[in-house]
């Protein structure tokens, strides 16, 4: 097996790979579509983070040689799932690694905005000593108000109330509260509750402008606004607007609706026009620990899947965790439709095999399923990938 690993994903990746057994290649920078389909020639596992897109063309262009996806970080939405899934291409990422990582620099920019730190650090390096508690406050008993309750709001949320902070939290999805959380019905109950939000939601399309003018407008006076979740979710230029207008006090801001696509690029934004910002540059789970965490874990899933099968925590097929092997295995990927699992065992007992083990699962139009066979020959292979309904087949 041949791993190809873009966008200086972490030796870890490299060592888990190396370790299973697999060669692996290294390119610092994102890839272009053309580029990439170049590069993916006679590899069989691809390694990315968020600037390389896996499109439609990529993964047509690869037939059935590209075996499976990893993205080194949260984000899923630059590669094309719903394809990859019907090419057979199972896509993995690593929604949990840097939760810790994203919810420390959120609390860290709370504290610098509340006590003004950027200005201050500003005036000091030009030799301006002000030594004043003007506008500078502590964020005990400050109303934090997380949007999108999921891993990292959640986290954020038991952080924040440890530090003194009263927590509100809004999701479309029915979430428990951490702690003494309270819950809101509505985005607006939640606006209007806090004097603190921290955006945590993903990038689906219903999600952009989640956050426009008359979300600013429902948010108390001299609010704290954070996004470290996705850039398109914000409206930059209502943004701004409030930032101008004072109505918003603070913002920090880790992610853009159009990012440099490297270093060499020049970072523009309205925003950089403000002293009231703290602006970085998507680095919300860049720390050591967490791409550590992330080499290891999404590696971790393409070798599970290449030797064993399992799809785990997979985000585009099935989930399957498969006990340990018994016989030959074989995964099948078919459409989710009557018959299927009926003719494979038949075929399988056909051909004198004997099932040990079966798991299936299935995920809207898709079936996977694997299968331990105690007997078998090399012949099985074709005959499973010639069923109707199937769209990969492997014998493991």
């Amino acid at each position: 097996m041949k791993a190809l690993l873009l966008e200086n994903i972490h030796d870890e990746a490299v060592r888990t790979l190396k370790q299973a057994g697999y060669e692996v290649e290294r390119v610092s920078e994102a890839l272009d579509e053309d580029d990439l389909i170049s590069a993916l020639d006679g590899v069989d596992l691809l390694g990315i983070r968020s600037r390389t897109r896996v499109s439609r063309r990529v993964v047509e262009a690869c037939g059935d040689n590209l075996t499976a996806v990893g993205a080194f970080c949260i984000g899923t939405n630059q590669m094309d799932l719903a394809t990859m899934a019907q090419a057979g291409v199972p896509a993995f990422n690593a929604p949990y690694s840097n939760t810790r990582s994203v919810v420390e620099l959120v609390m860290a920019e709370i504290i610098a905005l509340a006590r003004r730190l950027g200005d201050r650090n500003t005036q000091m390096h030009n030799g301006v000593w002000r030594k004043s508690a003007i506008g500078s406050h502590e964020i005990r008993g400050r109303r934090l108000g997380i949007i999108g309750y999921g891993n990292i709001g959640q986290q954020l949320s038991v952080v924040a109330e440890s530090m003194g902070m009263q927590v509100f939290f809004y999701d479309i999805a029915d979430v428990l509260p951490m702690g003494n959380a309270h819950k809101c019905e509505s985005m607006e109950e939640l606006l209007g509750s806090v004097d603190t939000v921290s955006l945590h939601v993903d990038g689906r399309p219903s999600n952009n402008n989640l956050i426009g003018a008359r979300e600013f407008a429902v948010m108390r006076p001299r609010s704290l606004f954070l996004n470290l979740s996705r850039g398109k979710v914000v409206d930059i230029d209502a943004l701004v607007d409030n930032l101008r207008t004072g109505h918003i006090a603070g913002a920090g801001v880790d992610v853009y609706p159009e990012e440099p696509a490297s270093g060499k690029e020049l970072f523009t934004s309205p925003l950089r026009e403000l002293d009231n910002v703290i602006l970085t540059p998507h680095i919300g789970g860049s720390t050591q620990e967490a791409q550590v965490d992330i080499g290891r874990y999404v590696a971790g899933k393409l070798v599970d899947y290449v030797e064993n099968g399992a799809t785990g925590m997979s985000v585009n097929i099935p989930e399957i965790t498969p006990s340990p092997r018994t016989g030959a295995r074989i995964g099948h990927l078919h459409r989710n439709i009557p018959g299927v699992m009926a003719t494979l065992n038949r075929l399988v007992a056909d051909q004198g095999g004997n099932v040990t083990y079966q798991a299936l699962a299935t995920k809207g139009e898709l079936g996977y399923c694997v299968l331990d066979i105690a007997e078998t020959d090399g012949g099985l292979l074709a005959s499973v990938t010639d069923l109707e309904g199937t769209i990969r087949a492997r014998i493991l």
